[in-house]
């Protein structure tokens, strides 16, 4: 059995009762989290070991996406338990050079060379290639926004159904291919259905795109995500329903999904 937890499911600022986006996939052997925004460390720590994760993928450099994994840096550096070894952090193009930008910022004498690599296994992916984590297969496709971002499709190794995550992304990108047949699919909703069209085409999808994605890939769970809680996430989940026939969610804190 597969199970995808959600750490957090808010847009771009936290809020009153989660954090932003971060997702835990668990099988009986593998522990993996895809982004790990401002407010989801506390809500991982409820269900999983932080200190023996199987890796930790971002999809693009957004604060709300990255930003506990430098909360992630402090609990494994100083923690009285310490972890086995270093936890596989995998970071898009470009993400090497942001953090060795952020150690020059926080780290004290003599500490930037090992600053985040004492404590993580730190590489850049290639969106073009599949990498292998325990009991999954990840590929990437990209997205429409404001900076470089990847979807991601996680593939179970014995051959079932799997998931996908759409990241942040408008309309304008592709990403039918890499949902098609997910089991689970997470996708962003962040702009309400009145929202300029340039941003809907460039940047998020509004919740009735976000389920229209989910049922041309043919999903049997919806998590929607990425919504701020002032534009009334139950409103735009009603927005969303009518287009979409499978099982269908707000991502919040603690919610499951198992395939």
């Amino acid at each position: 059995m597969k199970q995808l937890t959600v750490l957090g499911g808010s847009a771009a600022g936290v809020g009153t009762g989660q954090g932003c986006s971060g997702y835990l996939i668990q099988t009986e052997n593998t522990n993996l989290v895809l982004d790990l925004g401002p407010g989801t460390l506390l809500e991982l720590r409820k269900h999983a070991d932080f200190r023996k994760l199987d890796a930790v993928v971002i999809s693009h450099l957004h604060m709300d996406h990255i930003l506990d994994v430098f909360a992630l840096r402090f609990a494994l550096a100083y923690n009285p338990i310490q972890p086995p070894k270093p936890v596989p952090l995998f970071l898009p193009p470009g993400g090497l050079e942001f953090m060795q930008k952020a150690a020059n910022l926080w780290a004290g004498p003599e500490e930037e060379a090992d600053y985040f690599s004492a404590v993580f296994d730190m590489s850049e992916y290639d969106p073009a290639t599949e990498i292998e984590i325990g009991d999954f297969t990840l590929r990437f496709a990209p997205t429409a926004h404001i900076v470089p971002c990847w979807a991601i499709r996680v593939v179970s190794r014995d051959g079932s159904d799997d998931l996908f995550y759409s990241a942040d992304s408008g309309v304008d990108g592709d990403l039918d291919e890499l949902a098609r047949g997910a089991a689970v699919a997470i996708v962003e909703a962040a702009m309400p259905p009145d929202s300029d069209p340039d941003q809907i085409r460039a940047l998020h999808y509004t919740p009735q795109q976000a389920a229209q994605l989910a049922e041309r890939a043919g999903a049997r769970n919806l998590i929607l995500t990425h919504i701020w809680e002032e534009t009334d996430p139950m409103k735009q989940a009603a927005a969303a329903r009518e287009h979409f026939t499978g099982r269908m969610t707000i991502a919040f804190p603690g919610v499951t999904a198992t395939w």
